[in-house]
């Protein structure tokens, strides 16, 4: 088995992540076999030069290979490409014509798209895996051959397989070996490796200088999501290299070039997948979340009334005296505030003995072991500590206080939280980005990326 550098050299791949190096070994290790692989990845990862790895390391690399692209073959036609058909199978068909899984026999076929491809179409299919028979269109005799097919995809089969778009039984036959492609974004310490290896290509061939970047500026690519992975990267680069003047740019250049790099990438719900495509509501999962917010916050706020109307009609008992603590008063009543704490600190607590007063004898001053009011206050009053039978009871002027107080709404934003959190922690540290970072619990290219992002002013 030839070792992974070689290949890297031989096919142009770039990269040391861990999730790429197990695909190629992989690849090198199913190539030998005549098992089928499916190949899963997103798009321009790379699918189709796997396909050739496996290829022109097996026993057929002698023989044919083709790749062909199974949702771009319109439905009409797709069986007599892949099959053949005889001479009047349909109105076009003037002539005999060999399809590929014939005129391949021996060699590697390498469908592409695989998740597109017709139902029927795949009825065929499943008879050549599993048999290697195959009746052309318009006759009857079964034909036999010897294809190894290797199969890849950017969409997630077994989704398919749920919604009766593609079989099972030939998912389970294709998939003998998967193979999973990580996408550009899976292994961002290839990035700027691969935006070097195009550049300087791109350069050579052009007879021009190779652009460089900062460290910025490598940072900015390194933390974006790339969602047409290789395939953008290599666009990029080009680009990059034709229309800067600069032969080193830096992170302002590269995001005045490239504005999308500065973008928050969110996760949101794609077409295919959102709700509204499957069928289901057409409200979207942003305004779902708002919507349930803020019916929480007004069932808050009704449960808030309906425990002060029980308290007021029921005259209701606290268990505990030191609760009375936890009451806190409106900012515009301080003086009842106060009123508590200095009672609170006067009582002597007494197991034994404990009988009980009210917050209505706070007003007065006053009260008597019994806790009934007396008509008059007398000039030294006596204070009592409430027992767990004869708790507090707010009174009238309390209830007033709390009658008047607001609710007020709270800024729900994370971006305004983040951005007010950087700024303190910007000030707290005197600019010190560093310092910041590490009191944020991020790292310094994540606080320079939000400090561009929210203009904040260090």
């Amino acid at each position: 088995m030839p070792k992974i550098d070689s290949i890297k050299r031989r096919y142009g791949i770039v990269g040391r992540s861990p999730a790429l190096e197990n695909a190629l070994q992989t690849a090198l290790r199913v190539a030998s076999t005549d098992l089928s692989v499916l190949i899963t990845g997103e798009s321009g990862v790379g699918k189709e030069v796997m396909s050739r790895i496996i290829h022109d390391n097996s026993t057929r690399k002698h023989e044919g290979f083709i790749a062909i692209n199974a949702g771009a073959l319109p439905p009409g036609t797709i069986n007599s490409e892949l099959f053949g058909h005889e001479k009047g199978a349909y109105t076009d068909a003037r002539a005999d014509r060999k399809g590929y899984f014939e005129t391949l026999n021996g060699g590697t076929i390498f469908l592409d798209e695989i998740g597109e491809m017709p139902l029927e179409t795949q009825s065929y299919l499943l008879r050549v895996l599993e048999s290697g028979e195959f009746i052309r269109m318009g006759s009857n005799k079964v034909q036999r051959t010897d294809v190894r097919v290797v199969a890849a995809t950017n969409r997630k089969l077994m989704e398919r397989v749920a919604d009766g778009k593609f079989r099972e039984d030939l998912y389970y036959r294709l998939a003998t070996v998967p193979i999973d492609m990580p996408s550009l974004r899976e292994r961002p310490e290839d990035i700027y490796l691969l935006f070097r290896y195009f550049a300087n290509n791109f350069a050579e061939k052009q007879s021009i200088e190779s652009i460089q970047l900062d460290e910025e500026a490598r940072w900015l690519l390194e933390n974006y999501t790339w969602p047409g992975n290789i395939r953008e990267l290599k666009n990029v680069a080009e680009r990059l290299s034709i229309l800067s003047e600069k032969r080193e740019m830096t992170a302002v250049d590269l995001a005045e070039m490239m504005p999308q790099l500065l973008k928050r990438n969110l996760p949101a719900i794609r077409n295919e997948d959102s709700p509204a495509a499957a069928g289901g509501p057409s409200m979207q999962e942003r305004e779902i979340l708002y919507k349930v917010l803020f019916d929480m916050k007004e069932d808050m706020a009704y449960l808030k009334n309906l425990v002060r109307e029980l308290i007021r009609n029921n005259d209701l008992r606290v268990p505990d005296a030191a609760q009375a603590r936890a009451l806190s008063m409106p900012g515009n009543y301080p003086a009842a505030a106060e009123q508590i704490d200095r009672f609170m600190d006067d009582v002597e607590l007494n197991d034994d003995d404990r009988p009980s007063v009210t917050l209505n004898d706070l007003g007065s001053m006053a009260g008597s072991r019994d806790g009934h009011r007396r008509p008059h206050a007398p000039s030294a009053p006596v204070y009592s500590s409430p027992s767990a039978a004869d708790p507090i009871i707010v009174d009238h002027s309390m209830r007033r206080a709390y009658d008047e107080s607001e609710v007020v709404d709270e800024d729900l934003s994370l971006a305004n939280a983040e951005k007010e959190l950087i700024g303190k922690a910007l000030k707290k540290h005197n600019g010190r980005r560093k310092e910041a970072a590490a009191e944020l619990g991020i790292s310094e290219r994540t606080l320079y990326r939000k400090i561009k992002e929210y203009e904040v002013e260090e």
